[in-house]
């Protein structure tokens, strides 16, 4: 397999195993990309490549790409593993101890080819979607945030949605708990602006990196990932350690105590979020390589969920399942559930046994307000399968809980204003003391060039 290096050797590498549709037809930014993207992600968990777009406001005739990580099988690809070694992969990654922090290269980066600063600024001409039908403009949805802590001088990546207002000016959303957020406090409290960069088509790994909570600079997780350290070069206008690998970077900073309308936007939670009164981020320097790739995510969908909540929170959620019982044998939060929802997969030895592995779910994370227990005869990853499961092997009358008045997510739209709610687990597991049926019927899976006429 190719060495994934960046974003162009990633798209090498969905080419290869046959995971990337090539898009020649023009396409609209306005919804029309964001539709096919989706369709491809859920039907075919396929990247996509967009080759040419209207351009009736004359933006940059740049390429666009989307589904980096829609499902499991990019998320192995971009972490050069298979399938049923995500979760490992992704707990060696985050385990602090194992990072690989990132080392500065003093050769220039290829996105310093082509360098727009001042009056040649101008948000408009980027070719930037706009995705859901009531999404209030375009955002940057894809791009990671990199900023550097004013105390420590650590580095941080994040996700923040970005919205243009005007010519050089974006909304930045960002929550109170992230470190950004800190960042910035402590940069207002003397007046001063946070220095911000976003750097766009980047190497999958660094996509990953930053969807995680870290206590560290999270480029070390995306040396973990590649089992060498992420290349760095200081910016052109802010005094942070870029990525060198990057298509596309925006420079600029957060002015302190400006706040200003953005959204709304399509959510992980499957609704559009509200108006919010957010910081403004004013950019000092547009920098990319020629023939640059722009690269996004669907906001609301598959790859939106899997980077920000099922990749860096498996682990998490298997350590405290796996505490509860050693007979877990595998663990999936799976995208179509938003983060809320987890599968694990239980060889059980004691029928109470469920139970108690779904609560050790529902205490690993506060966002997990649905947790299905199943056997090892049916596959986590397949909703079919697990829809098979809960339709054959659960009495209603007796094969669940609910855990009322619990903590969730805010923005779970069945909780209050506070996220609580009321959570449930089901056990789907096979109970043959009740109806022995005995083994499931099986046909397994045939390489169906055999049969082909010579």
């Amino acid at each position: 397999m190719t060495k994934i290096e960046d974003l162009r050797s990633y798209i090498e590498v969905l080419t290869e195993n046959g995971r990337i549709s090539i898009i020649e037809k023009q396409v609209d930014l306005v919804h029309e990309l964001a539709n096919v993207a989706a369709t491809l992600a859920r039907q075919s968990g396929k990247g996509v490549l967009f080759q040419k777009f209207r351009n009736e406001n004359n933006q940059y005739p740049w390429r666009l790409f989307a589904n980096a990580v829609v499902d499991s099988s990019t998320a192995a690809l971009a972490l050069n593993c298979d399938v049923p070694q995500i979760i490992d992969r992704m707990s060696h990654a985050l385990d602090i101890g194992n990072g690989i922090g990132p080392i500065v290269s003093e050769e220039q980066p290829k996105w310093m080819e082509n360098i727009l600063t001042g009056d040649e600024i101008d948000l408009y001409q980027l070719p930037i979607p706009t995705h859901g039908l009531h999404d209030g403009g375009p955002f940057i949805t894809g791009g990671v945030v990199v900023t550097k802590d004013p105390v420590s001088g650590r580095g941080n990546l994040s996700y923040n949605r970005m919205q243009v207002l005007g010519k050089n000016t974006f909304g930045f959303n960002v929550n109170e708990w992230r470190h950004v957020m800190q960042f910035y406090k402590v940069q207002q409290a003397k007046g001063e602006g946070l220095q911000i960069a976003v750097v766009i088509g980047i190497d999958p790994a660094i996509s990953i990196a930053g969807g995680a909570r870290y206590d560290g600079d999270e480029l070390a997780i995306a040396g973990a990932i590649r089992g060498e350290p992420v290349k760095v070069h200081k910016g052109l206008t802010v005094d942070i350690d870029i990525p060198t690998n990057a298509e596309i970077v925006i420079e600029g900073y957060l002015p302190p105590n400006i706040r200003q309308k953005e959204g709304p936007l399509a959510e992980f939670h499957g609704y559009y979020g509200e108006l919010w009164e957010s910081p403004v981020f004013v950019v000092t320097a547009i920098c990319f390589r020629n023939d640059p790739i722009f690269q996004t995510i669907v906001p609301g969908w598959d790859e939106h969920i899997y980077i920000g909540n099922v990749l860096p929170r498996e682990p998490l959620l298997l350590k405290f399942v796996k505490h509860v019982s050693s007979n877990v044998t595998g663990l999936h939060i799976p995208p179509y559930g938003n983060g809320f929802s987890a599968i694990v997969q239980l060889k059980k030895s004691n029928p109470g046994e469920p139970y108690n592995v779904a609560m050790g779910a529902f205490t690993a994370h506060v966002n997990i307000k649905m947790v299905i227990v199943v056997d090892p005869d049916v596959n986590i990853h397949d909703p079919a399968d697990v829809l098979w499961a809960i339709t054959n092997r659960v009495d209603w009358s007796r094969d669940f809980f609910l855990v009322p008045h619990a903590q969730g997510h805010e923005m779970d739209p069945t909780a209050d204003m506070r996220g609580v709610h009321t959570k449930i687990g089901i056990d789907a597991t096979y109970k043959p003391e009740r109806r022995d049926y005995g083994e499931r019927i099986r046909y397994p899976m045939v390489d169906l060039n055999k049969y082909k006429n010579e």
